[in-house]
C-alpha cells in the first residue's frame, strides 16, 4: 500500500537565492492513521559533481572553497575540500558537469561515466546529483581553472592515498567527495 498525501498548505517563504517553501500536509500511514507534518523544504535544484582521476599518475582532482553555509556551522575559515560540482539549471547533467569541470579544474575531460544519482539531504533538501568520474590527463588541461566571476577556486591535483587519508583525518569533510573517492576504491579502478 502507498502512503497518502493531502497537502494543506505550501507557501513560498523566501525565493531570494533558492526557493524555501513551508508546507503542511497530512500524511495517511499504511496502517491507516493520519499524521499531520510541518516541514520547511529548501528547492535549489539538482546538480551533477565528478571526481577527475589519473591511473597512470594515481592522483585525484578536487577543489577547495568558501562555503558559507560550513563556516556557520563551526567550519573556521569556510573552505571545503571536495570534488567539482554545479546546478543544473538547464542542462543535462553531463553537459553541466562538463562545464564545471573545465571552469572549475580546468580540464576537458573526454569520456565521462554516470555512476548513479543520490538525494544528499532529503529531510528538508530537494537536490538530486548526478555523481560522474572521469579520467584525466595533463593534456586534457584546457587553462588555469579557478571558477568564474564570484568564485575563488583552489584546484588540488593530490595522491589518491593522500586524498583517502584526508577523508581519514577529517581534512576532507564534503559528502560527495568522500562517496567518489571510495567508489574509486571499492571499484578497483585506484589502488
Amino acid at each position: 500500500m502507498s502512503l497518502k498525501i493531502d497537502v494543506i498548505k505550501d507557501k513560498i517563504l523566501s525565493e531570494n537565492y533558492f526557493v524555501l517553501r513551508n508546507i503542511t500536509y497530512d500524511l495517511t500511514r499504511s496502517n491507516g492513521e493520519v499524521i499531520r507534518h510541518k516541514r520547511e523544504v529548501y528547492d535549489r535544484g539538482n546538480g551533477a559533481t565528478i571526481l577527475l582521476y589519473s591511473p597512470e599518475k594515481q592522483t585525484v582532482v578536487l577543489i577547495r572553497q568558501f562555503r558559507v553555509a560550513t563556516w556557520v556551522n563551526g567550519n573556521a575559515d569556510g573552505r571545503l575540500i571536495e570534488t567539482c560540482a554545479g546546478l543544473l539549471d538547464d542542462d543535462e547533467p553531463e553537459v553541466c558537469i562538463r562545464k564545471e569541470a573545465v571552469e572549475e579544474t580546468g580540464f576537458a575531460v573526454g569520456e565521462v561515466k554516470k555512476i548513479f544519482e543520490l538525494y544528499m539531504s532529503p529531510g528538508g533538501v530537494t537536490e538530486l546529483i548526478h555523481f560522474f568520474i572521469a579520467e584525466y590527463t595533463d593534456a586534457h588541461r584546457a587553462n588555469a581553472g579557478g571558477g568564474v566571476e564570484d568564485e575563488d577556486i583552489e584546484v588540488l591535483e593530490i595522491p589518491f592515498t593522500q586524498a583517502l587519508d584526508m577523508v581519514k583525518s577529517g581534512e576532507i569533510r564534503d559528502g560527495k567527495s568522500v562517496i567518489l573517492l571510495q567508489y574509486l576504491l571499492a571499484s578497483g579502478l585506484m589502488a
